[in-house]
């Protein structure tokens, strides 16, 4: 990972425009390809960012300070760097992934087992669907055949939401697997998050774990 402090100003040329006027900001640049620019008030959300698979550029000349990252789609993210205040590149290695709490994890083995909660006809893959940047939590298919990827959280927030995002995005590279879509599921689902996933074409499933808990099993038991 490569951390930039500098003064900058930002601009965004695709679907939409977009200007930042200068200031000190924090610049990321990820081993995936993607760069994000932060501010010092906003959390974890950048201000912009292009997410991968991204090529960046760094200019020379008269064109030297200027980095221009360019999607796969054509869109440009420009960062014109007026004074680099720190710059340093970091290997941090293979992240073990986020571990889940008890009840995200007794979430994920209950709806495995009874898949059918997500609908009618549904058939599971497998949990803990391994990608490239992590595990996906269930892959599975629905009545039609399609794949569908599901994000479980005890709790639903946007930072899951791009979770799942990311997710889809190295699934649907995969064309045995594609068109996967996603499923973001959870015991509550906060507003925000909820109009994030809709807008990008995920379902929200709120679960019920009291009574996915209660839900007679019906697999023979040896006692």
């Amino acid at each position: 990972m490569r951390l930039v402090i500098a003064r900058c100003s930002v601009d965004y040329a695709g679907r939409l425009t977009a200007h930042l006027p200068s200031a000190p900001r924090l610049i990321l640049v990820k081993a995936d390809g993607s760069v994000s620019i932060h501010a010092d008030d906003r959390a974890y959300k950048p201000l912009n960012w292009m997410s991968p698979p991204c090529t960046l550029k760094v200019g020379s000349g008269d064109d030297a300070g200027v980095w221009t990252v360019v999607n796969k789609a054509g869109e440009k993210l420009i960062i014109t760097m007026e004074e680099v205040l720190h710059d340093s590149s970091h290997e941090l290695g293979t992240d073990p992934g986020l571990i889940k709490d008890g009840v995200e994890a007794h979430l994920q083995e209950l709806l495995a087992d009874r898949i059918e909660t997500l609908g009618e006809g549904y058939t599971l893959i497998r949990r803990e669907y391994m990608t490239a940047i992590g595990p996906v939590d269930i892959l599975c298919r629905d009545a039609s055949g399609a794949t569908v990827a599901v994000e479980i959280k005890r709790r639903g927030e946007i930072d899951g939401v791009e979770q799942l995002t990311r997710y889809l995005e190295l699934l649907n590279r995969d064309p045995h697997l594609a068109p996967v879509r996603g499923v973001f599921a959870a015991q509550e689902i906060k507003p925000q998050a909820k109009v994030l996933a809709t807008d990008r074409g995920m379902d929200c499933v709120v679960l019920d774990y009291n009574a996915m808990r209660g839900i007679e099993d019906d697999k023979l038991r040896l006692f």
